[in-house]
C-alpha cells in the first residue's frame, strides 16, 4: 500500500541508511538504488538533494517497512532485488525472488553476442527460427532473444516450476508471453519434438564449482538458489552435459552460446573442439574484458 513522506524526512532517512552500509560494507549506492524503485525520484534528485525541498514524495511503502527491510540488507545481507522484489535487465524491469537466481548486468551481453551470430551467419533463416534459453530462471535471456529476434520463437525451460512461475509473470507483464513459451524439465528434456530444429541455443547455467560455492559473497551463499550456481565438482557439468547434448537438437549451421565463469575458456574450447560437432568457436570477454561467454556453430 502507497504512502507518502515529506522530503526532509526522506533526506534525513537516506543519510541514516548511507552512514548505516558504510558502516556494514554495503555499497553506499544501493541507496539511491532502493530509493529510485520505492518512489518516483531520479538519480539526478537524490544526488543534489533537490528533493528535500517536496512536501509530498509518493512512496510504495511506510518508511517503518523500509526501514526494517534496510536492515535485513544490511544485517541478513538480503539482496536488495530481493527486498524490492525486482530488478533491472537490459531494458526490461524483471520480478525476482529468492527462487531464481539475480540475473546479472555482465549476462546482458549474451544477446547481442546472439544477434551479432545471426547477423553473420551464412544462414538467412536463423533470425525467423526456433531458439532456446535452458535453464531460464527468471526468463531474462528468452525475453531479451525475443526482443531482438523479432521473428523467432523462444522456447524456454527450467526444472524449477518456481522459476517457470516467475518467468512466465515477466513475459506476461511485457507483452512477450505469445512469443516465449516455457517447459518444465531439465535442459533438452522437454524439447524432444524439437530435434534437429533449433536454431540457436543461448544459456547461462550453473558454473561454479561446487566447493567453490561458501567463498562468494554472503549475498549469494545465504540466498539466491545454489542448484543455479552449483556447477560440480570442477564447475563445468551442466556446460559438458550442454556440449555433448545440443547437436542432436540443434540443425546444421544453429548456434550454440553460454557464459561461464572466469579461468574456464581454454578447457570450454577444447571440449567443444574434440566433441566433432562444432566449428567456428570463439571466447568473447564481458564489458570488463574477462573472458565469459563461448560461442560455437554445428556442422
Amino acid at each position: 500500500m502507497g504512502s507518502t513522506i515529506s522530503g526532509k524526512e526522506l533526506c534525513v532517512w537516506r543519510h541514516r541508511a548511507i552512514s548505516a552500509a558504510i558502516a556494514s560494507s554495503v555499497s553506499a549506492r544501493e541507496v539511491d538504488w532502493l530509493l529510485k524503485q520505492v518512489t518516483n525520484l531520479d538519480s539526478l534528485s537524490l544526488h543534489l538533494e533537490s528533493f528535500q525541498e517536496l512536501e509530498k514524495i509518493e512512496i510504495d511503502r511506510p518508511l517503518s517497512l523500509l526501514t526494517e527491510q534496510w536492515q535485513q540488507r544490511l544485517q541478513d545481507r538480503l539482496p536488495v532485488q530481493y527486498l524490492v522484489g525486482s530488478t533491472h535487465w537490459r531494458n526490461f524491469t524483471l520480478i525476482v525472488s529468492p527462487d531464481i537466481l539475480i540475473p546479472r548486468p555482465e549476462t546482458e551481453l549474451i544477446i547481442d553476442l546472439a544477434l551479432e551470430a545471426v547477423k553473420m551467419s551464412p544462414r538467412s533463416d536463423l533470425a525467423s527460427g526456433i531458439w532456446a534459453d535452458l535453464g531460464t530462471g527468471s526468463g531474462a535471456i528468452a525475453l531479451g532473444l525475443a526482443e531482438v529476434l523479432t521473428n523467432a520463437t523462444v522456447y524456454a525451460t527450467d526444472a524449477s516450476e518456481a522459476a517457470l512461475t516467475i518467468a512466465t509473470e515477466n513475459a506476461r507483464n511485457l507483452g512477450l508471453d505469445k512469443r516465449v513459451k516455457f517447459y518444465s524439465g531439465s535442459w533438452w528434456q522437454p524439447m524432444g519434438e524439437f530435434r534437429g530444429k533449433i536454431s540457436g541455443i543461448v544459456s547461462n547455467p550453473p558454473y561454479i564449482p561446487t566447493e567453490a560455492i561458501e567463498q562468494l559473497q554472503p549475498e549469494v551463499v545465504k540466498h539466491e538458489p545454489h542448484c543455479a550456481l552449483d556447477g560440480g565438482e570442477d564447475g563445468l557439468e551442466s556446460i559438458r552435459h550442454l556440449i555433448v547434448t545440443s547437436p542432436a537438437y540443434l540443425h546444421s549451421g544453429g548456434i550454440w552460446l553460454i557464459e561461464f565463469m572466469a579461468g574456464q575458456a581454454e578447457t570450454i574450447a577444447k571440449m567443444l573442439q574434440a566433441e566433432g560437432s562444432y566449428h567456428s568457436i570463439k571466447i568473447y570477454p564481458d564489458l570488463a574484458g574477462i573472458d565469459r561467454f563461448a560461442l560455437a556453430v554445428v556442422q
